[in-house]
């Protein structure tokens, strides 16, 4: 259960980042901004989707007992 939240939090951190370097790299690099924002709503994503079906396996789990 621990791995799921620690996976689900480094999503986060990755979408946080690539926002930062969207905003750094908007004026002087416009092809790296658009691979940032890629790589952030991909990891926006995959973060919601872990948040998903974590809570779905902790209801699974609760409701066995």
């Amino acid at each position: 259960m621990k791995r799921l939240i620690i996976s689900e939090i480094l999503y986060w951190i990755i979408a946080a980042i690539s926002v930062f370097k969207v905003i750094q790299n908007w004026t002087f690099s416009r092809q790296k901004a658009y691979l940032f924002i890629v790589f952030g709503v991909v990891s926006v994503f995959m973060a919601l989707f872990r948040r998903h079906f974590r809570n779905k396996h902790y209801n699974s789990k609760s409701g066995n007992s």
